[in-house]
């Protein structure tokens, strides 16, 4: 079974990596979702696999971190494609959240990663 906690962030980036006239290599910015999903059994007494709380205060400061900044800036981040800010939070959160199955990032309403840690 699976839960999960949606959080949103604004920031803008540029993509320094794509050619030269393309137009994400100019500073642009997205209303990003960011979706955390954690794997387990319910726990027999409580009923929950974890408490939406504990995750929340543990994916919080992250979005503090990023949210209305430029991602370029972040350490770890100077190539902010979906792809890496995906693996950015990845990194992150794995190690506070041992249950970590999967997190979505959505940069636009149609686009986004699905990325399991594999």
């Amino acid at each position: 079974m699976e839960i999960y906690k949606e959080f949103g962030f604004d920031s803008a980036h540029f993509l320094p990596a794509v050619p030269e006239g393309h137009k994400c290599k100019q500073m642009h910015g997205h209303t990003y979702h960011l979706r955390v999903y954690i794997k387990g059994r319910p726990d027999p007494e409580t009923g929950w696999i974890m408490d939406f709380k504990i995750l929340k205060d543990r994916v919080l400061p992250l979005i503090d971190l990023v949210d209305h900044r430029l991602l370029n800036e972040i350490p770890g981040l100077e190539n902010p494609t979906a792809e890496n800010i995906t693996i950015w939070f990845w990194d992150k959160l794995k190690p506070l959240l041992p249950q970590l199955s999967r997190i979505e990032l959505k940069e636009t309403p149609t686009t986004g990663v699905i990325y399991d840690g594999n």
